[in-house]
């Protein structure tokens, strides 16, 4: 069952899709967060009905590897190099940044203002297509976050409906990831103004953001120093519970990880994984200018690690980053054990989709940086590493220390 705070917030659903939309408002974010599981008969589809199944990838898992990326792009890359800093604004060079960072930042012929761009889709990984909504909306925006942009003003949504879908089956469920990607963008406090629907063999969901913002509305990711700390502000192992969920229907792979984990604790996990994914990142960017961040990244696809080492080589300083801690979505880190290698969730390789930023912060705002976020959105962060003395790459410890998330459960409460 729901578990519902008390709020006159709370207007009777009109209809069904109301219904199975409704966010539920209320003063504790812990007990709201914790969703109906969808059910697709309530919607007239068939029992069976999963949304995963109309795409062969999930999430981000769908990205194709780095090392061939950055080997693809390279043809791109070359018309960059002189440009690097083109533009100047009052004799003050405006930075044009692209290929392989979080949003692309373009100068504009006007009075020195920034066009800062992001884009991202995916394939569905959630069975509740208004959750599969947020997520994909809320994981567009974390790349503007990540640059400390806090203020998008448009978005656009790109969406493939599956043509393996009935008529019955797309009539529900793609009102439903619209209503999630819509509700989510304003509670960013932005708007969807356009996109593009097509007809494709697997089920796609993303879009677009777009921000005209003033220098020092951004943060360039590149000034880690020396004595810098590294802060995560989402919980890892999306992954890891979103195909334990998946497994719970499969019996060969379910007795894989029944000796170290309950059906429970899978369901918790996969409520926590969605209400992780569905959060903004709007708050942790907003306090990065206020500590003084001196660089960030959002963690998705490529994992915790390799999103460090994207940010680690494009330091300006002769740095690396080391992590010691991996905070994760509790239990998770057995089951990635019981599963071998599959995962490498303790290698910092499982691909996160709509994962925390990871910033660089000095020693001493960090503290005060995680507490402000517990402040003001109820949810932890962690502080994970520090920046050393290196040569632009990042490393784990080979036995970081596994931080359960949370470290215990409270009854009704998600975290």
């Amino acid at each position: 069952q729901q578990v519902r705070s008390t709020s006159p917030a709370h207007l009777q659903p009109q209809d069904a899709l109301a219904q199975a939309a409704q966010l539920e408002l209320g003063q504790n974010p812990n007990a709201l967060a914790i969703r109906r599981p969808f059910d697709p008969t309530a919607h007239d589809l068939e029992a069976n009905f999963r949304l995963t199944r109309f795409a062969d990838l999930k999430g981000r898992g769908c990205k194709v590897p780095q090392e061939v990326l950055l080997k693809l792009l390279e043809g791109l890359q070359d018309d960059q190099g002189q440009e690097e800093h083109s533009t100047h604004f009052m004799h003050v060079p405006i930075p044009r940044i692209g290929i392989g960072m979080d949003a692309s930042i373009t100068p504009l012929r006007h009075s020195g203002l920034s066009l800062v761009q992001t884009t991202d889709f995916f394939y569905p990984l959630v069975e509740d297509p208004y959750m599969q909504g947020k997520i994909a909306c809320a994981n567009v925006l974390s790349d503007l976050y990540a640059m400390g942009v806090t203020e998008c003003d448009n978005m656009l949504m790109l969406l493939a409906v599956s043509t393996k879908m009935t008529e019955k089956e797309r009539d529900v469920v793609i009102p439903l990831i619209m209503r999630g990607f819509k509700d989510c963008a304003l509670e960013a406090g932005t708007t969807v103004t356009g996109g593009q629907t097509v007809m494709n063999p697997w089920c796609t969901i993303g879009g677009v953001a777009t921000t005209i913002c003033q220098p020092n509305e951004f943060i360039i990711p590149d000034s880690a120093v020396v004595g810098d700390v590294l802060v995560l502000t989402k919980p890892l192992g999306t992954q890891v519970a979103l195909n334990a969920h998946q497994w719970l229907d499969q019996p060969e792979r379910w007795n894989r990880i029944k000796l170290v984990v309950s059906e429970e604790d899978v369901r918790k996990a996969y409520q926590r994984a969605m209400d992780s994914m569905a959060r903004l990142n709007r708050t942790a960017s907003r306090l990065m200018h206020k500590y003084n961040a001196h660089a960030a990244t959002d963690v998705t696809g490529f994992g915790l690690l390799g999103h460090a080492q994207a940010l680690a080589r494009s330091q300006k300083a002769e740095v690396g980053f080391v992590i010691h801690n991996l905070p994760v979505i509790a239990k998770m880190a057995a089951v990635g054990k019981a599963c071998g290698n599959m995962f490498q969730l303790q290698q910092g390789n499982s691909a996160e989709t709509s994962g925390g930023l990871l910033i660089c912060l000095p020693r001493e705002q960090a503290a005060a940086y995680c507490k402000d976020i517990q402040k003001v959105e109820g949810y932890q962060a962690w502080i994970i590493g520090i920046v050393e003395k290196g040569n632009r790459t990042a490393r784990i410890i080979d036995k970081p220390r596994v931080i359960e998330v949370p470290a215990k459960e409270k009854e009704g409460e998600l975290w």
